[in-house]
C-alpha cells in the first residue's frame, strides 16, 4: 500500500509537526510528509522542516487582507502541487472557511489542547484552571466547518495538579499531544479511521462515543 502524502500546516515552532515528522520516518508508518506550509514567513517550524529535508512553502495571509477565500485558494494550489492526500493542522492559527473544511472532509485533522467538547477555542489551560477541573488533556479530531467540533479520533487525559500554572499544565498537555497526533494520523492514513454516518471511536488511544466516526479495532 502506497504511503499517504501529508501536508502539515503551521504558524509557529511546529512541536507537533516534529512529532509527525519523526513518526513518518519509522518503518511501516503509512504516511509521509510531503510539505510543511505556513501562513507566516517567520515561523520557526519552517527552518526545522527544511533541516529534515522536507519541502516547505509559505502563503502569507497578510497579503490577502480579509479575503480568506483567496488565501485558501493559494494554499490549495500548494497542496495540489505536492499531491497531498491528508492535511494536518499543527498550531495553524487561521480560521478556515466552511468551503475549505468541506473540501478536505475526512482528510483533515487538528490537534486541540483540551478534552473536547470542553474548552473549545483559545486559552484552554487558563480556562481549565479557572473552572477547577481535575482532568485536562488533548484531542485529535477531524476538521469540520464548526470550530473544534469534528468527530474525535484520539484523546489523552492528564491530571491537573493543585499547584499548576497555565505553563506547567500546557507542558504536560503538550507531551500528551506529541503521543496521540502520530497515532491518529497513522490510523487515518492506514484506513482505520474514516468518517461515516454513525458509530463509535474504538482504537488503542481512546474509547469515546461520537455521532459521525467509525474506527475499526487497531491491529
Amino acid at each position: 500500500m502506497a504511503k499517504r502524502r501529508v501536508a502539515i500546516l503551521i504558524s509557529g515552532r511546529g512541536a507537533n509537526m516534529a512529532a509527525l515528522m519523526a513518526a513518518a520516518k519509522q518503518p511501516g508508518y503509512p504516511a509521509e510528509i510531503a510539505v510543511v506550509l505556513s501562513n507566516r514567513p517567520d515561523a520557526a517550524g519552517l527552518t526545522r522542516a527544511a533541516a529534515e529535508g522536507i519541502a516547505t512553502a509559505v502563503v502569507d495571509h497578510t497579503q490577502f487582507g480579509t479575503d480568506r477565500e483567496a488565501f485558501e485558494r493559494a494554499a490549495q494550489a500548494v497542496l495540489e502541487a505536492h499531491r497531498v492526500d491528508i492535511v494536518c493542522l499543527a498550531g495553524f492559527m487561521r480560521l478556515l472557511t466552511p468551503g475549505f473544511a468541506s473540501r478536505w472532509s475526512g482528510r483533515m485533522l487538528n490537534i486541540h489542547p483540551a478534552l473536547l467538547p470542553s474548552f473549545k477555542g483559545l486559552h484552554t489551560h487558563e480556562r481549565a484552571l479557572a473552572a477547577g477541573v481535575k482532568i485536562h488533556g488533548a484531542t485529535v479530531h477531524f476538521v469540520v466547518p464548526e470550530v473544534d467540533s469534528g468527530p474525535i479520533i484520539a484523546q489523552a487525559a492528564v491530571p491537573v495538579l493543585d499547584d499548576d500554572t497555565p505553563d506547567a499544565l500546557a507542558a504536560r498537555v503538550l507531551a500528551a499531544e506529541l503521543r496521540i497526533y502520530p497515532l491518529a494520523l497513522g490510523l487515518l492514513a492506514a484506513g482505520k479511521s474514516t468518517l461515516a454516518a454513525a458509530g463509535t471511536v474504538r482504537n488503542a488511544a481512546a474509547v469515546a462515543p461520537t455521532a459521525q466516526l467509525i474506527v475499526p479495532d487497531a491491529d
